[in-house]
């Protein structure tokens, strides 16, 4: 359903298309500067969104700069928040109840959301929320939020033309391009104006392209965005082969090399953070002073000593066994959970660890001195 309809717009007509959407009843999350920068935001018109950023990411290290001159909305690559917070709060009152005499009292807290769309969605970002919906709501237990979520969420992704050196999602199919999940896709095609090919990926999409009266889009509209998705792709330098990490890292479970690692990691859980797909959660009772109490899920990680304690220990105290624990996952065991990998190549952990760990360096490594 992807092609159903595709029209170019200006600026102004890329404008209309965020008044529509509002007066669908959508607030609209997207990417905005904030604390030097892109992360996720309200977005009232095209003033709000990023035009003229751009950022410089590596192992480690993310600067954005700004230049007045460059007119494009979407130069940048993604930054650290994703849209997971919406689908996965950070924080979530799951009940709150009251202590009697001869009961307990527990009352669920609402869960419902409002209407939301996520603009400007990078498609390993798409990929990423597929991801988190699959864990959320795949099995016979379906998160309340989540579900809701889902149910109200307009998803308007852009391709990606500008990928940080830290990308890889080539590699697992989830980028450049956009291909699926998504109800409008955008891609900036400038050439010295600011023209957009947007197309629609849903029904839903294609009533609001309907709505707007758009031009046509030209066979030269779509040359132009293969030509962004070619050269975005052959910029990519990193990559994991997803055929065979899985059962790579099966079989080295006991390679030296995760201690190797250990003497680097600081055991943070920003990678974790700022995982568009980590899901770890631990869960807290707290009490009033009047026999009323609360309890809330929060974010964890499973670099936290605390997170792997059961009755008599904990079952990784090691920063080798918890780096081992997350690598792992992300790449083979979670196949075996989920029937996907929990990884799509935005290369967040690798810009946001402190000491610049490289998750694609390190499948290499051991792939290297294998010890199979």
């Amino acid at each position: 359903m992807e092609n159903l309809l595709a029209s170019t717009v200006d600026i102004s007509g890329l404008d209309r298309l965020l008044d529509l959407i509002k007066s669908e009843g959508y607030n609209i999350i997207g990417p905005v500067v904030e604390d030097g920068a892109v992360k996720k935001g309200t977005i009232k018109s095209i003033n709000d969104l990023p035009q003229g950023y751009t950022d410089s990411q590596a192992p480690g290290s993310y600067t954005l700069t700004y230049d007045e001159n460059n007119k494009e909305l979407f130069s940048w690559a993604v930054g650290p928040t994703s849209f997971k917070d919406y689908f996965f709060p950070p924080k979530q009152v799951l009940f709150s109840g009251k202590i009697s005499k001869d009961k307990v009292t527990l009352v669920q807290v609402d869960a419902k959301v409002s209407k939301t769309c996520f603009f400007g969605m990078r498609p390993c970002e798409v990929a990423g929320m597929s991801v988190l919906k699959n864990v959320m709501m795949g099995g016979q237990y379906q998160d309340p939020v989540a579900a809701d979520m889902s149910q109200n969420v307009l998803v308007v992704a852009t391709e990606c033309g500008f990928p940080a050196e830290t990308c890889f999602c080539s590699s697992f199919g989830s980028g450049p391009m956009a291909s699926e999940n998504f109800d409008l896709v955008i891609t900036e095609i400038t050439n010295g104006d600011n023209r957009y090919l947007i197309r629609s990926g849903s029904d839903t999409g294609y009533q609001l392209l309907e709505k707007l009266d758009l031009q046509s889009a030209s066979p030269q509209d779509f040359s132009e965005r293969d030509r962004i998705i070619a050269n975005s792709t052959s910029q990519m330098t990193r990559s994991i082969d997803t055929g065979t990490v899985g059962g790579l890292l099966a079989e080295n479970i006991n390679s030296p090399h995760w201690a190797e690692i250990a003497k680097r990691c600081l055991s943070c859980g920003n990678c974790t953070l700022v995982c568009p797909t980590c899901f770890c959660a631990s869960f807290e009772h707290s009490n009033g002073l009047s026999d009323d109490f609360e309890v809330t899920k929060r974010w964890d990680s499973c670099f936290d000593t605390e997170h792997s304690y059961i009755h008599g220990g904990y079952v990784r105290s090691s920063t080798s066994s918890k780096y081992r624990q997350w690598m792992t996952h992300k790449l083979s065991t979670w196949v075996d959970q989920f029937g996907e990998m929990g990884c799509v190549g935005c290369g967040r952990c690798i810009t946001w660890c402190p000491v610049g760990i490289d998750i694609t360096e390190e499948v290499k490594y051991i792939a290297e001195k294998s010890v199979k």
